[in-house]
């Protein structure tokens, strides 16, 4: 009987440690807590970036909303490689005459896949209240 009971805490032990082990992993971890950590830590970083000096989610600023930059380009296949390089380049015309500053290059605000991360989150804003 008892070693029967030790097989069992034993497995039981082991099926514990693997999922620790996956919860650990950045991804399962990410995938676990779902969205809203997700928006957490992008607004995180949205704002200790200075995006949010100029944007909001769903009201203009000096900025576009995110929402509406992302109805602006849902369906659009390149949507994510634009705000990517608007992020990291800078960019101006495509909503008035106000320039937004480059966050990528010398600046170094931000590296190439927070940027895609931002636009990836910004793409997920179409429609949410």
């Amino acid at each position: 009987m008892t070693s029967g009971l030790r097989g069992i805490q034993g497995r039981l032990l082991g099926a514990w440690l693997v999922g620790a082990a996956a919860l650990a992993s950045p991804g399962v971890a990410q995938a676990a807590a779902g969205p809203a950590t997700n928006d957490a830590a992008m607004l995180s970083l949205a704002k200790a970036s200075g995006c949010l000096a100029c944007h909001a989610m769903h009201h203009k600023k000096v900025g576009p909303a995110y929402a509406a930059i992302a109805a602006r380009y849902a369906g659009n296949a390149k949507a994510l490689t634009i705000l990517e390089n608007a992020i990291l380049d800078g960019h101006v015309g495509t909503w008035g005459v106000i320039p937004m500053p480059a966050y990528g290059g010398s600046q170094q605000i931000l590296m190439p896949d927070q940027a895609r991360q931002l636009a990836q989150w910004i793409m997920g804003m179409r429609g949410r209240a």
